[in-house]
């Protein structure tokens, strides 16, 4: 009798470890010596995770040319959160490849070294980004919570979650997290022409038309820094292209060869944008090098 009521206690505990196992478990604290910047994992049994980015990129703010204004205003805005002092939640939009993310990288590396961490979360785990907010509240370090290519459809979870998290919870903002995300629509969410109409009802019987309109724009509103994005001309597609290619060690004579064909380069992607001229950059200096 005693043998099989061990049996079943065993038997019982090893069910019980099972379903422990695919239960979502609290998010726990990463190693923080082992980057500046982590990505939130979400595996397929729910548990999420904080993981170190090993190798971060070496994008620095002087890499970044032709986009002084936007520059500017990211750099003091992310001074003004590591010294401690009131800073705002930023949404950059606008042209695709014109650096948006890459600014970003770059202000992690360059106040990494008083305490600036950045945390990437996908946009669809941005229902767990309180549960994120929780772990890092009580660290000494700045995070930036970074959602790159932020944009929603009608009716996604991570909408109200980040719009709770941005202003708008019964929780006090955590002093030492700040939101950057990046997106190609300025409202983050798409918008018909006829939201627009002046009409009182609609066919769905929706009365008040223009409170959706209102919905929409809530969101990205409540970001207190908007710095918009531009395509490039030509001329600033050059000087980007010769900076690239400097960097990367081609020789004067050939970066003012190259020019022609960086321009062709842009037409066979139909971009002048940063993005393009870091590709095409990387492209002739290693054609270069096996000459």
């Amino acid at each position: 009798m005693n043998e099989k009521f061990e049996h079943l206690l065993l038997r019982a505990e090893q069910l019980i470890s099972r379903i422990e196992s695919v239960l979502p478990q609290p998010l726990s604290n990463p190693d923080w010596t082992a980057s500046v910047a982590y990505r939130y994992r979400k595996r397929s049994s729910g548990h999420g995770a904080l993981e170190p980015v090993r190798h971060v990129g070496a994008m620095r703010l002087a890499d970044l040319k032709e986009i002084e204004p936007q520059k500017e205003k990211i750099q003091t805005n992310t001074l003004q959160f590591v010294s401690g002092k009131p800073a705002n939640n930023v949404l950059l939009t606008g042209a695709r490849g014109t650096g948006k993310s890459s600014l970003i990288k770059a202000c992690l590396n360059e106040y990494a070294a008083r305490g600036l961490r950045l945390i990437e979360v996908d946009k669809a785990d941005l229902i767990d980004l309180p549960d994120i907010v929780d772990v890092v509240s009580e660290r000494p370090e700045k995070f930036i919570v970074f959602c790159d290519d932020l944009s929603f459809e009608d009716g996604e979870p991570g909408y109200k979650a980040l719009k709770s998290i941005l202003d708008g919870s019964v929780a006090a903002t955590t002093p030492n997290v700040l939101i950057y995300a990046t997106s190609n629509r300025r409202h983050l969410l798409p918008e018909y022409l006829k939201e627009n109409l002046t009409y009182t009802h609609t066919e769905d019987g929706e009365v008040h038309p223009g409170e959706g309109v209102e919905e929409k724009i809530s969101l990205s509103e409540r970001f207190g820094l908007w710095v918009s994005f531009y395509p490039f001309t030509q001329n600033e597609y050059l000087i980007i292209v010769a900076q690239w290619l400097t960097s990367f060690g081609v020789a004067p004579a050939a970066i003012e060869a190259a020019r022609q064909d960086s321009l062709v380069w842009a037409l066979e992607r139909g971009s002048r944008s940063g993005r393009v001229a870091y590709q095409f950059a990387r492209d002739y200096a290693g054609k270069q090098a096996v000459v």
